[in-house]
């Protein structure tokens, strides 16, 4: 259990090294799926209008200044809005976007989870009553003249 535990806190520690690298030293690819062109409201990196460009040449100078990816969102919700961003942030009114979605399915599991529990108890209630008797329920036998009637109506289809 502790060797878990401590293999859990290395892979925590690896994967926060490019996390943090890639807030300290961002890209202009980081940026275009993260943000929203304001005029056709698809991601930076599919937009081709001239605000668009406009918005890339921003990011290309702040990133050459310094600025760490959060500095540089902070700074285009200013100038544009909170619609500029791709994903809402995850806070106030905006959080119900975030656990909307797990609350559905959690809500959908119960759901499925319950019927199929009550499906399963009606197939042991029926199970034990089918036939008349407690035992596995067996083929009836039919009367003998309505088996004789049945093969004369079957021979001739196979004839």
């Amino acid at each position: 259990m502790v060797r878990r535990a401590l293999l859990l806190c290395l892979a925590a520690l690896v994967l926060a090294a490019p996390a943090l690298a890639s807030e300290e030293r961002p890209t202009l690819a980081d940026l275009e799926d993260e943000i929203i062109c304001p005029t056709c409201h698809t991601v930076l990196a599919l937009s081709s209008s001239p605000i668009a460009d406009r918005m890339r040449q921003f990011i290309r100078a702040r990133i050459a200044a310094g600025d760490t990816k959060s500095e540089i969102k902070e700074k285009l919700v200013a100038q544009f809005g909170e619609e500029v961003l791709a994903a809402p942030p995850k806070k106030g009114f905006n959080l119900i976007a975030w656990v909307l979605p797990f609350a559905g399915i959690a809500l959908a599991g119960a759901v499925v989870g319950m019927l199929a529990w009550r499906w399963t108890k009606a197939g042991r209630r029926g199970a034990g009553t089918a036939g008349g008797d407690s035992g596995p329920s067996r083929l009836r036998e039919l009367d003998p003249e309505l088996e004789r009637r049945l093969d004369e109506e079957l021979a001739r289809f196979d004839g």
